[in-house]
Order: structure tokens, then sequence, then C-alpha cells
């Protein structure tokens, strides 16, 4: 009997997985082993093994598509077995429990991916174009692109039994002008494939108008005036680059972020005398630092530290906003944005409150470098209760992070700069210039006021000011 080989779920929220690369193709022989493709979700890249020896016989997605997890994308057997028949016989002994092949008239538990019985071998184009009573044969990430575009999609496309994948809309939208901003957030979804705009872009009064405008006769038409300025050269070179894969979902779940709740950002400074003091001697004792494990400790590692020691003190702080509902932990699962080749990851730090700082400090690295080399586990990547986000190392002084959510806020990490503060000195005092390190906190106004929020974030610059005192209480 054939196998269906089905999108495998990586990790209990993620709800679909986009192929990057087929490592096989139709009729190629594999073994149970055998990588079949590459799939990434918007946390990391996973290898899908084939689970069954046999030919390929049919790749039912393309490279870029969007799939939703546990749905059919291959079926392997023995060479010359009829796909298709595979794919209707398995539908049927789901839904009946025998073994019988599935009737024309069998519903299909996969929707997206036409099932003929038939044994004719050239499909008929216009079988999968959408009617009024039937799904679209569509992928999601195709259909989230025309909605976007308003591209009407009356076409057959070059997915898998016809289906339409985003490529196949690319197409559309290059034989069709780029629509204004005012025409894009419009209602309008009759869209002509050139307007009256600049360069023939397509503007708000082309969708809208009721009739085209009648022509003007050319006596009628002012003559030209020769222009008076000078010619200009012609336009540069101009790289279009498609936003997909991990970048598409980064940049979908961002704007959700922003779409979803009430955002607001808290700026304050620390002074980092201290943190860069405490730093430094454990770098000039080697052998000590090697003894406690502290020898790569950096000034991240020691903000991470103060981080798990104040959120217990604010625990609505270390919160999730899911619906109606405001869920606060009791244990600091610290998510610690990390740059990577392929997009911003988020690994979690399980229980950070009860790490110490040589533990902290090792559990970083390590989870930085498993995003970097694409090795992170999926529980690695969720369940993060509060996140660290540090830009200070790029000299930015300020920014807005934007929240992880449903957590209710993220502490962004700054640069170190020169401040003026007051220095004690008997009857008076004097101005002098040490180092700050800064802090934007972004937090969820409807979960967290703007006070708590601030008294929270002053208490951890007290403790980044006094980390001694904070390390000697662990």
């Amino acid at each position: 009997m054939a196998h269906i080989l089905i999108m495998p779920r990586q990790g209990n929220t993620v709800e679909s997985c986009i192929i990057t690369d087929w490592k096989v193709k139709e009729g190629d022989a594999v073994t149970p082993e055998t990588i079949v493709c590459e799939v990434e979700t918007d946390k990391a890249s996973f290898e899908v093994p084939a689970g069954a020896a046999g030919t390929v016989l049919k790749l039912l997605y393309s490279g870029g598509d969007d799939v939703p997890v546990l749905k059919p994308i291959a079926v392997i057997g023995e060479a010359g077995e009829d796909w298709q028949v595979v794919l209707g016989t398995e539908v049927n002994e789901t839904e009946t429990g025998k073994g019988s092949p599935a009737s024309d008239n069998a519903p299909s538990l996969f929707p997206d991916i036409p099932v003929n019985n038939s044994q004719s071998s050239a499909p008929n184009p216009h079988s999968q174009l959408p009617t009024p009573n039937s799904p679209l044969p569509i992928s999601p990430r195709a259909r989230n692109l025309a909605e976007k575009e308003k591209v009407s999609v009356t076409f057959s496309g070059t997915g898998p039994g016809g289906r339409i994948i985003e490529r196949d809309v690319e197409a559309a939208l290059q034989n069709r002008q780029p629509l204004t901003a005012a025409a894009k957030a419009s209602g309008e979804t009759a869209v002509p494939d050139a307007g009256s705009g600049i360069g023939g872009r397509i503007t708000l009064e082309d969708i809208s108008a009721p009739h085209s405008p009648l022509p003007i006769p050319n006596s009628q038409l002012p003559t030209p005036r020769p222009s008076r300025c000078p010619q200009l050269p012609a336009e540069g070179a101009i790289t279009e680059t498609p936003i997909k894969g991990i970048r598409r979902i980064i940049a979908d779940r961002m704007f959700k972020s922003l779409a979803e709740s009430a955002q607001f950002t808290l700026n304050a400074s620390a002074s980092a005398v201290k943190i860069e003091g405490f730093r430094s001697a454990v770098k000039s004792q080697s052998t000590l630092a090697e003894e406690t494990g502290l020898g790569k400790i950096t000034i991240n590692d020691l903000i991470l530290f103060a981080v798990s020691r104040m959120l217990p003190r604010f625990p609505y702080m270390n919160a999730h906003k899911i619906g109606d509902t405001i869920r606060t932990f009791e244990r600091v699962h610290l998510g610690v944005a990390v740059d990577t080749p392929k997009g911003l990851m988020v690994p979690v730090m399980r229980n950070a409150n009860l790490l110490s700082l040589a533990e902290i400090s090792l559990e970083a690295k390590r989870l930085i470098t498993a995003c970097q080399n694409g090795q992170a586990k999926p529980e690695e990547l969720s369940g993060s209760t509060f996140t660290v986000t540090n830009l200070g190392s790029l000299g930015v002084t300020g920014f807005t992070p934007v929240l992880n959510a449903p957590e209710v806020a993220i502490l962004g990490v700054c640069s170190i700069e020169m401040k003026p503060a007051a220095m004690a000195g008997g009857l008076s005092s004097t101005i002098a210039f040490e180092p700050h390190i800064g802090f934007s906190l972004t937090i969820n106004h409807e979960a967290v006021d703007g006070a708590p929020a601030a008294r929270f974030l002053k208490a951890l610059c007290d403790a980044i000011a006094n980390i001694d005192l904070l390390l000697a209480a662990g």
C-alpha cells in the first residue's frame, strides 16, 4: 500500500509550514530515512523524511507553498501506482472504515487537493475553475496575495491538479499595472489592466468609474509646449524581491501584534558604572572566571539575570493577555530575541528566575547558537512569558519594540552612552559624566497601565545600577 506523507506538526502552536525546498522529484526512489523536503515556520527550519521506502509518485505542493499541518504533501508507493486512487482510497477508509475505492461523490478530507479517479491522464484545465458552490482551489498564500492586490482569480493554476499558487497570482500581477494606495484600500474588486495614473498606475477613479471616458478628438487636444527642463537620465535598475517564507510570517505576526493590542513604550536609563565594572573585574580574574563559569559573561547576560529577578516582584509584567483574560506566571520563561540569517527568532530560557548568572549565560549562548545554526527545537521556540531584545551593540539609543503576543511586555536594551550625573561632594554636588545604558519598555496598555509599568522599569534600572547588590542577593 502506498504511503501518504503529511506535513508534520512542528510544535503545538504551529498551524502551517512553508515548503522551502524539495530534495526529491517525482519518480525518485527513496528510503524511510531519505529527506524529502525542507520546511520552515516563523521560528525554525526542519527536514521531513520520507517515512517509507518506494518511489515518489506525486509531490502535491510546490516550493514556497504554505501548507497546513497534517495535510498530505506527497505520495510514495510502487512505480506505476496511481497516486490519485491512493488518495481517494485513503479518504474513503478514513470516512467509512472500509477499504473500497472512493467514489466520485465521496467528500474529500483534503479539499485543497483535487482527487480524480478517472484513468485519463489529460486533465481538463477548466475543471479547476472555482464555481459559486465549490471551494476555491488556491493556496493560502496565493489567496492572501490575490485579496491584497485585488486580483480576480478566474484562471487555473500551475500547482497540483490546477491549484492556484502564489507564483500564478504574481504572474497575473506582472500583466497588470500597479495600484495606487487609495485604490488598494478601496473595496472595489473590478480592476482594469491599466489606469490613468503616472506610468499607467491604476487609481481609485479608474476602478470606481462607471464607464470609460469618451475619447477626445485630436483637433481639440492642446498643442504641447517645448519643455524647458533638462532631460533626466533613465531610471536606474529596480530589484523586486517577493516577501515570502519566514520573512512573510514575521511580517504578518508583527502587523497582527500592532493591530490587536494597544502598545505603549516607556524609555529610561540606568547607570552602567557597576555593571561594566563587574564585567571587567570578572574578565581580569581569568582563573576565577573559569572556575565560576563566568569567563564569557556579557552585559546582556547580566541584564537577563536582573530581569529574571525583578519580574517575580511585578507579576503583572510576567503575563499573557488572551482574549478577555490576563494570565500571570510564577515562573519566568524569558524570550531572547535573536538575529539569524533567516530572520528574527525568539528562543525561550525556561525557569530563568531559578538559574544562576553562570547558568543564564551558558543557556543564552546555547539558544542563540542553535537559532543561528538552524538547530533550535520547536519546544525551545514557544512559551515565553516576557521577552528581551537587544540592539545596543548596534549603537541604537532608543527604539520601540513590538510585543511578542500574547505577552503583555517586551524590554528593548539600548546602547551605553555617557550622560551627566550629579556626584555627591559634601555640602555641594558636582556634575560628572558617567556611562548609562538605555531601556525601551513596550507594554500592552489593555493589560498594564503606564504607572505600574513605569514602577517596574524604575526598579529594573535601580537593580542594574546596583548589580553588585542584586548578585549578592542571588
